[in-house]
């Protein structure tokens, strides 16, 4: 199938884009990289009157290198995490993360943000930037706020954009030297969705122990107190893990035994030394 009709217009700034966005009243989707939304274009899932490209405003492809964060703009893509082009001195984790995406073709076009704000519950960046911490900066008519990645997810495919709200960038927190991060997801093959993924990550000195469990058809599971889950011996209690799987209405045996894979590895990535 092709795509309905639709009208297309280069945004030059976020101020643009937000009144874009508000005059369309919900007739208007923003497109960057365009692996979610070009597709379900061609399928007409999705049907705008107007197309709004917001690749061209800078404020979206900025990287911001603290002593303690990096903040980075929504339409950083995955390939620039994969390729080092990313501040990773306490975050090197995310490059190993953004070279499992899909394929290299996907990556060079997909954005971190629009990964984020699809909120496809088997994507990688979501469960990622959920276990890291992660926080949302948005620009909108009422001007700029931010919240935490995890509470940014309200759904699948759902998030918590206000109407002419944009996500403008995301600030992540570095590891400590102590600091570990684990993710493993199970997939049918290379490229292909996750049908089970967790990311843990473990850092005692920011005294930050999460665990995400993803791909769950629903918004990610994220526990804030992993330890929770841990035995005295420092092993993973899984009979906890299944437990918090039946408690957020995950009952098919076959999925619980995979989720339930997917946490142990990265449970065992995380307690690297």
């Amino acid at each position: 199938m092709k795509p309905a009709k639709f009208d297309f217009v280069r945004a030059a700034s976020l101020a643009q884009a937000s009144q874009l966005l508000l005059e369309a009243n919900g007739a208007a989707r923003l497109v960057a990289g365009g692996q979610s939304l070009g597709p379900m274009l061609n399928l007409r899932l999705a049907q705008p009157r107007l197309l709004i490209d917001i690749t061209g405003i800078p404020e979206l492809t900025r990287i911001e290198d603290d002593d303690d964060a990096v903040t980075f703009g929504a339409c950083f893509t995955t390939a620039n995490m994969e390729d080092g082009r990313f501040p990773g001195r306490g975050l090197d984790p995310l490059a190993v993360v953004a070279g499992q995406i899909a394929y290299r073709a996907v990556r060079n076009r997909g954005t971190v943000g629009g990964s984020l704000c699809h909120a496809d519950p088997a994507a990688d960046w979501v469960s990622t930037l959920c276990a890291l911490g992660a926080e949302c900066l948005f620009f909108g008519r009422d001007g700029r706020r931010r919240m935490p990645a995890d509470q940014f997810i309200t759904g699948a495919y759902e998030n918590a954009l206000q109407p002419g709200e944009m996500l403008e960038a995301i600030r992540v927190q570095r590891h400590s030297p102590r600091g570990r991060f684990g993710y493993h997801k199970i997939c049918r093959k290379v490229g292909e969705f996750a049908l089970a993924m967790a990311a843990v990550c473990n850092d005692p000195e920011r005294e930050q122990f999460r665990m995400v469990i993803g791909a769950t058809k629903r918004r990610p599971i994220v526990i804030a107190h992993a330890s929770e889950l841990i035995r005295d011996d420092n092993t993973l209690d899984e009979s906890a893990v299944w437990r918090v799987l039946v408690r957020h209405g995950i009952t098919d045996r076959i999925l619980q035994r995979q989720q339930l894979a997917a946490v142990m590895r990265a449970y065992d990535q995380a307690r690297q030394p």
